[in-house]
C-alpha cells in the first residue's frame, strides 16, 4: 500500500565517510574506532545532525547535508559527553546542544545538574556559553525564518524545558576580521517566555509553528507562529476532549531525539500528533494503547471540518498487556492520514472526503506490511511525509503506491466495493491529473464495463474527475461539489458504510479560536479560518452537496422541451446550439497526437452537443477508441459489427446509461431574459473574486464589461502606487455593481 524511499542510511551516509576520512591521516584504522553513532535533529532543510564517539575518548557532533551528500565536522568535546539534544542555526555559525549528565561514583557528594545547556561559535570553534544547567531535560532548537537577505548577524534558539516552559533567547552576532561570527555580548542575552504549563510539545519546522497542550479544567490546544521579524504571537486555540491527565510526564514531538532519557519516561501513555496541510486543513491525531480486550481507539479531529472521528479497531492475535509497542502511528501524506499499527494493520484516512468509511482505505494482514522494515524496527514518523527507523538509522520518504491500488481494482473477486472505491477515488483524486494512471483505469472501467454491486464505476470516474478539476480552481466550492454518485442512493449499502472489525463515530468539535494577528495574515491561517467559517453554515443547511437527483425534474423538463415543436421551444433550441458552439470551439482545442473517434469529426451540431460536451466524456471515447484499435472506422448499425466494435459500442451505451442518471451533460449558458438575469447575479455575488473575475470575462454583459474595467483601472492605479484613489475608485466601483443588480430585481 504505501512505497518507501530510503533517503538517508547512517552507515552509508555517515560512518562509512568518517571512516574514509578519518582512515586516511591516520586517526583510526578500522571501523570499531567509530562507535555509538546516533541521530540527533532533523533541520528545516533537511539536514541530519549526529554525534559519534571516537576511540580517542572525543564525542563529535557533525552534520550531512542532503543536497550535497556531504559531511561536516561541527564540534568536538574533548571528552564523552551524552548529547541529548543539539540544533544548528541556519548560517551554521551557533550550535546549541544539551548534555545528559550522569554523577560517576566519585562525585556523589558534589551536585551535578542533570541537564547541561550549552551555546557554542562554530564560526570558527571559539567561545561556548552556558545556557542552562538545571534538573530538568531541555531541548534546543534554532528558528530558521524565511528570509531574502544573505548575511544574517541575529538567531534566535528555543528551550524547551521538561518543567513545562519555553523560552526564547534573542542572539545579536557580530562579524570579526572578515570572517569570524561571534555572538554580541554573550552575557546578557535578551530572552521571552513563550509557553508554559504544558505536558505535551510539537515543532512544526517547515512552518515554523510551535503546539502545546495546557490542561487545567479542560485540555487546551495552543499554537504559536513565529515570524521572520522575530516576533511570536499565540493565534490559535482549540478545546480538546481528551482523557483525564492523559500525560504524566513531558512529551516531545520533532524536537530531535533524546537516546539518554531515563528510563520511566520511554512508556507513553498516549500519543498525539498535529498535522497541518497548506491548503488549510489541521488534524489532531491521539490515540491509547490497545489493552487486555484487544482493541485500540484512535480519534482524528478534522478541525477544518468542526467534527472528530472515533475509530475502534478489534486486534487479532493472543491478548498481551499495555505496551507501547501497540501505540500506532499517525503518518501525513497529503490530505490522507495513513494510521499504521505494525503487524496488525494500516488505515489510509481521506480528511477532505470524509463522510463515509468507503473513501477511506483499511488494510490488514499481508496488505498492511511495510516490506523495508523488520519486525524488530522502532519508527518514528516524521513531518514531510518521512519515517525513521532508529535502529538501522535510515530515514524514507513515504508515499501511496499507484501500483498496488490499481492492483485492488483489478481483483474484484476478492476485495470488497469499499477497497475499490477508496482506491479508485485516491487514484483520481490524490494522484491526478496523471494521464498514463488515466489511461490504465479507463482500461479497467472498459474490462469492467457493468456496473458493481454498489456502485456505478463510470459515475464514480466522471464525478472524481470533474471534482478534482473543479477543485483546484476554487477549494471553496469543496463543500458543495458533488464528488461519488454513492450519495445518489436512497440508503448506501451497508458493505461501502461498514468495515469488517472497524467501528467508526462522528462528533462535531468545539470552534477553535482565532486569536490577534491570525485574522489578519493570509495563507495557511486564512484558508483554515476560512474552512471553519465555511463548515458553520454547512452545519446548518441540510445536504448542501449538490446532488443530480434534485436536478432531475428540471433536467427531464428542459429535454421535453428541446423535444416540442413549437417556435417557442425552437428559438430556445437555436440559443442552446449557438452557446454549445462556443463550448465545443474550446473543447476542440484539446491537444490529442490524433483525433480518431468519427462522431467528434461531425459537423452536425446537435449530435456534437449530445456527446461531446463534456472534454472528459471525450477522452474516455478517445481511450477505448485507441484501446480497441478501431481507427477511422465508422460504427455502422446495417452490418454485423467486429467484436472490437461490439465492445466499444457497449461502453458508450454504458457511459450514456451512467450519465443520465446524472442529468449529465448539463444545458449549457441561459439566456439573459430578466428571471436568468438575477439568477446569474445572485450567483455572481455568492462567489470568490477570484472565481467571479474568470466568469466575468465568459458572460457578455454590460456589468461584467463593468467589472473587467474596473480591475483593469484598479491594476493601473496600484502598479504607480495611488493607494487613496485604488481605494476611493475601487468603492465606488462596488456601489455600481451592486445598484446595478438592485435595478435588475426592481424591474421583476
Amino acid at each position: 500500500m504505501l512505497q518507501l524511499s530510503a533517503t538517508f542510511d547512517l552507515q552509508q551516509d555517515v560512518v562509512s565517510s568518517i571512516f574514509k576520512k578519518e582512515a586516511t591521516v591516520g586517526i583510526i584504522k578500522e571501523y570499531s574506532g567509530i562507535v555509538d553513532t546516533r541521530i540527533l535533529n532533523i533541520e528545516r532543510d533537511g539536514g541530519v545532525l549526529y554525534s559519534w564517539k571516537g576511540e580517542t575518548g572525543t564525542t563529535r557532533i557533525g552534520k550531512y547535508d542532503p543536497n550535497t551528500r556531504q559531511n561536516k565536522l561541527l564540534y568536538t568535546f574533548d571528552k564523552q559527553v551524552c548529547v541529548s539534544s543539539c540544533s544548528l542555526n541556519k548560517e551554521e555559525t551557533l550550535l546549541a546542544v544539551s548534555l545528559a549528565q550522569r554523577t560517576r561514583t566519585e562525585e556523589r557528594l558534589r551536585p551535578v545538574s542533570k541537564c547541561l545547556t550549552l551555546l557554542i561559535e562554530i564560526h570558527p570553534i571559539n567561545n561556548t556559553k552556558v545556557l542552562k544547567a538545571v534538573d530538568c531535560r531541555v531541548r534546543v532548537q534554532f528558528l530558521h525564518p524565511d528570509t531574502e537577505r544573505d548575511s544574517v548577524l541575529e538567531s534566535h534558539l528555543l528551550l524547551v524545558a521538561e518543567d513545562g516552559y519555553v523560552e526564547q533567547l534573542h542572539v545579536m552576532l557580530v562579524r570579526q576580521e572578515g570572517y569570524r561570527v561571534v555572538m554580541l555580548s554573550p552575557e546578557c542575552l535578551a530572552k521571552d517566555r513563550v509557553a508554559e504549563d504544558f505536558s505535551w510539545v510539537q515543532w512544526d519546522s517547515q512552518t515554523q509553528r510551535l503546539f502545546y497542550l495546557t490542561h487545567r479544567e479542560k485540555a487546551v490546544l495552543k499554537c504559536v507562529q513565529f515570524c521572520h521579524d522575530r516576533n511570536c504571537e499565540t493565534l490559535f486555540e482549540l478545546v480538546l476532549e481528551l482523557p483525564s491527565n492523559p500525560f504524566t510526564c513531558m512529551r516531545f514531538v520533532n524536537l530531535g531525539f533524546d537516546h539518554h532519557q531515563e528510563t520511566q519516561h520511554e512508556r507513553e501513555e498516549m500519543r498525539m500528533v498535529v498535522i497541518t496541510n497548506n491548503t488549510g486543513s489541521m488534524c489532531v491525531c491521539y490515540s491509547q494503547p490497545a489493552c487486555v480486550n484487544q482493541e485500540i481507539t484512535y480519534t482524528i479531529v478534522l478541525v477544518h471540518r468542526g467534527c472528530s472521528k472515533t475509530f475502534s479497531v478489534a486486534l487479532d492475535g493472543t491478548p498481551s498487556p499495555c505496551s507501547t509497542d501497540l501505540l500506532p502511528l499517525f503518518i501525513p501524506i497529503g490530505y490522507y492520514v495513513v494510521v499504521y499499527l505494525s503487524g496488525h494493520f494500516l488505515h489510509c484516512i481521506n480528511t477532505r472526503q470524509q463522510e463515509l468509511l468507503c473513501h477511506s482505505l483499511f488494510l490488514s494482514g499481508v496488505d498492511a506490511e511495510l516490506g523495508v522494515l523488520g519486525s524488530d524496527s522502532v519508527v518514528l514518523s516524521l513531518p514531510e511525509s518521512s519515517l525513521l527507523d532508529l535502529n538501522t538509522g535510515r530515514m524514507y520518504t513515504v508515499d501511496l503506491n499507484p501500483s498496488f491500488l490499481m492492483d485492488l481494482l483489478h481483483c474484484s473477486h476478492r476485495r470488497p466495493d469499499s477497497q475499490r472505491l477508496a482506491a479508485l477515488h485516491c487514484l483520481l483524486l490524490y494522484m491526478g491529473p496523471n494521464a498514463a494512471l488515466e489511461l490504465k483505469i479507463i482500461d479497467w472501467i472498459c474490462d469492467n464495463v457493468m456496473p458493481f454491486d454498489t456502485f456505478d464505476q463510470i459515475q464514480e470516474f466522471i464525478l472524481a474527475s470533474l471534482y478534482r478539476i473543479i477543485y483546484k480552481k476554487c477549494l471553496s466550492l469543496d463543500e458543495v461539489l458533488p464528488y461519488s454518485s454513492v450519495f445518489e442512493k436512497k440508503k448506501v449499502p451497508e458493505t461501502l458504510d461498514q468495515v469488517p472489525g472497524v467501528t467508526c463515530t462522528t462528533e462535531l468539535h468545539a470552534e477553535p479560536v482565532f486569536k490577534g494577528k491570525a485574522r489578519s495574515l493570509q495563507g495557511y491561517w486564512e484558508e483554515l479560518q476560512w474552512s471553519t467559517e465555511k463548515m458553520k453554515y454547512f452545519e446548518a443547511v441540510p445536504n448542501p452537496r449538490y446532488r443530480a437527483s434534485q436536478n432531475l425534474p428540471d433536467w427531464t423538463k428542459l429535454l421535453t422541451t428541446l423535444k416540442s415543436k413549437n417556435k417557442k421551444a425552437s428559438n430556445y433550441l437555436r440559443h442552446i446550439e449557438e452557446n454549445t458552439k462556443q463550448v465545443l470551439s474550446m473543447v476542440d482545442s484539446w491537444n490529442l497526437d490524433q483525433k480518431v473517434v468519427p462522431l467528434f469529426q461531425e459537423e452536425d451540431s446537435q449530435q456534437r452537443a449530445l456527446i461531446g460536451l463534456l472534454e472528459l466524456i471525450r477522452r474516455m471515447l478517445e481511450s477505448v477508441w485507441l484501446k480497441y484499435k478501431l481507427g477511422p472506422l465508422v460504427l455502422c448499425l446495417k452490418q454485423r459489427g467486429s467484436s472490437a466494435e461490439w465492445a466499444v459500442f457497449h461502453v458508450m451505451c454504458r457511459i450514456l446509461e451512467a450519465t443520465k442518471t446524472l442529468c449529465l451533460p448539463l444545458p449549457p449558458d441561459l439566456d439573459n431574459s430578466d428571471a436568468n438575469e438575477e439568477l446569474k447575479f445572485s450567483i455572481l455575488k455568492r462567489l470568490p473574486e477570484s472565481m467571479e473575475q474568470r466568469i466575468c470575462h465568459l458572460w457578455d454583459h454590460p456589468i461584467s464589461s463593468a467589472c473587467i474595467s474596473r480591475d483593469y483601472v484598479r491594476g493601473l492605479l496600484e502598479k504607480h502606487d495611488k493607494t487613496k484613489v485604488t481605494l476611493s475608485y475601487s468603492a465606488s466601483t462596488n456601489q455600481l455593481y451592486n445598484h446595478q443588480f438592485n435595478i435588475t430585481k426592481s424591474r421583476k
